[in-house]
């Protein structure tokens, strides 16, 4: 099955970016291909390449990993700029794209799935 992910919480406020990462895992674990995640409004602070927290899990390495491997991990530029996440600031393999972004992902996915809002 191809799933896609949009995040709407950002890391260490709310519990929505652990559990779709988890989701994430569980799903790959078991064939499922992961089509995208769409980091949106408050969710695109999981982009951010200074998110650096000591001793505790990194929420933004964890994304940043996920890229790394193809795949597709999406912040909504709209909402980046208005959080000052810019692309010099922006994790590696993350990408910056507009809504037409998630549209695509919602198009190529069996099942979309929200977390968080």
């Amino acid at each position: 099955m191809k799933i896609g992910v949009m995040i709407l919480e950002g890391p260490y406020q709310h519990q929505a970016a652990d559990s779709a990462y988890q989701f994430i895992q569980a799903a790959r674990a078991r064939g499922h291909e992961i089509v995208g995640v769409f980091l949106y409004s408050d969710g695109v602070n999981s982009a951010s390449r200074f998110v650096n927290p000591p001793g505790e899990r990194n929420v933004a390495a964890r994304f940043e990993a996920l890229a790394a491997e193809g795949v597709a991990v999406v912040a909504c530029t709209a909402c980046a700029k208005f959080r000052g996440l810019t692309p010099q600031t922006k994790s590696e393999h993350v990408r910056l794209a507009g809504l037409g972004s998630l549209a695509e992902l919602v198009q190529n996915a069996d099942r979309f799935i929200t977390f968080g809002g």
